[in-house]
């Protein structure tokens, strides 16, 4: 990356530098700015849905509201909070939404790029600079939510607390810094082209597990739609009270989407301490009256199309991300000098990326839910399910890459008189 990088407001030589100079805001004030109204816009989303809960409730108070929104702001975080006393004992609750992790993710990628627009940054160290004060800002937010909120019953580790808002303000805003800056563009073209072409084609095989898990998942709540209406009638939550609880499960799809990924991969996740669900068979026993835990398999054997989908989603990704790999690879101006082992390694390494992404989203998906037996929930066992994924993913992107590139039409033979 070159230490000058065009500025985003001068890129098209439109702009006077005068008026630019009037716009920009030193680096502090921008990451201060920028970083505060991330911190805003994710407290009063959960304070939101929690009074509404309130409001539809019959016990508490307001502030107790407020707090619990605060405390599901932190938990998306992956800060854990613990609830309860000695008295009636204490559970810990460390299972972040993702859909609400993804939420403020996207709210911080879109304050690093307001906060590199703002300040007018363009030198290699003045956008790393950016960074770290902005997400130093967003972390110490997070730390004195901790504290505020940490009061009786309800205990929050403020270093817990600083590292998770911390980590996620320093990629999610770093990202957004390196695409508003331009620096992206200098770090794709520093990049070797077969490297270059690995980072599309892991996404994509990521995101075919993903799509398909998600269809699954959605086919096994259209199954036992009977198991959500009997939940919903034991519940009777009401208007309000359903609100908040379609809030909750919009939040929570992502963790399934992703409990289904590690069934495909074989390991499968838990739901309770003892607990199993895997393509080997299922024992769970009871489960709370949840609407997402409806596509749950009963106890006992799994069907047989399950086993065949543990061999063929990850095959199948492999396949697009060999397909991806040989579409872009061909496109580069020596392609010709490229052998079909050149397209194969492309479609191992983009399966490795791909796993490396998928076992950092099993790790994250879990945690623990509440005292005794949700104290365990989640895929205990990430490292082998991605190990699993990205071996079926390197032998379907292995073989489609290296069987495209060695069927691809050699350049034809100049016309003679």
């Amino acid at each position: 990356m070159t230490d000058m990088l065009s500025r985003p407001g001068a890129r098209d030589g439109d702009t006077p530098t005068s008026e630019i100079t009037a716009q920009t805001k030193p680096l502090p004030v921008a990451a201060v700015i920028s970083a505060g109204a991330c911190l805003l816009t994710g407290l009063l989303t959960c304070a939101a849905v929690a009074v509404i809960g309130w409001l539809g409730a019959t016990f508490g108070g307001a502030s107790g509201a407020v707090r619990a929104g605060a405390a599901a702001w932190l938990v998306a975080h992956k800060a854990a909070v613990t609830i309860g006393s000695s008295t009636i004992g204490s559970g810990r609750i460390s299972v972040a939404p993702l859909g609400l992790t993804l939420f403020f993710a996207w709210c911080l990628y879109r304050g690093g790029k307001s906060a590199t627009r703002t300040s007018g940054a363009d030198r290699t160290r003045d956008l790393i600079g950016l960074a770290l004060g902005f997400a130093a800002v967003y972390g110490l937010g997070g730390l004195v939510v901790a504290l505020l909120t940490a009061q009786g019953s309800l205990k929050v580790s403020p270093l817990s607390a600083f590292l998770g808002t911390f980590s996620l303000a320093l990629v999610a805003g770093l990202a957004g810094i390196i695409v508003e800056s331009g620096a992206g563009h200098d770090l794709a073209d520093a990049t070797p082209a077969g490297l270059r072409d690995v980072v599309p084609a892991a996404m994509a095989a990521v995101l075919t597990i993903v799509a398909l898990a998600s269809m699954l998942y959605a086919v096994l709540l259209a199954i036992h739609f009977s198991r959500i209406t009997g939940m919903l009638e034991l519940l009777d939550a009401g208007v309000i009270g359903s609100i908040v609880l379609f809030a909750i499960c919009l939040m929570l799809v992502p963790n399934m989407v992703l409990y289904v990924v590690a069934f495909l991969a074989g390991p499968g996740f838990q739901l309770g301490t003892g607990t199993t669900i895997a393509p080997t068979g299922v024992n769970v026993g009871s489960l709370p009256a949840f609407p997402l835990l409806a596509a749950v398999p009963a106890d006992g054997s799994t069907p047989t199309y399950l086993l065949a989908l543990t061999a063929l989603v990850p095959l199948l990704a492999g396949v697009v991300a060999g397909l991806v790999v040989v579409r872009r690879g061909l496109a580069e101006r020596d392609a010709d000098a490229l052998g079909w082992d050149a397209f194969a390694l492309r479609g191992g390494m983009a399966a490795v990326l791909a796993g490396v992404v998928l076992f950092a989203l099993l790790a994250m998906s879990g945690g623990s839910a509440g005292p005794g037996r949700m104290s365990v929930v989640g895929v205990p066992g990430a490292l082998p399910a991605a190990g699993v994924l990205v071996a079926g993913m390197a032998i379907g992107a292995a073989i489609t890459a290296a069987v495209l590139a060695a069927r691809r039409p050699a350049d034809a033979d100049p016309p003679t008189d």
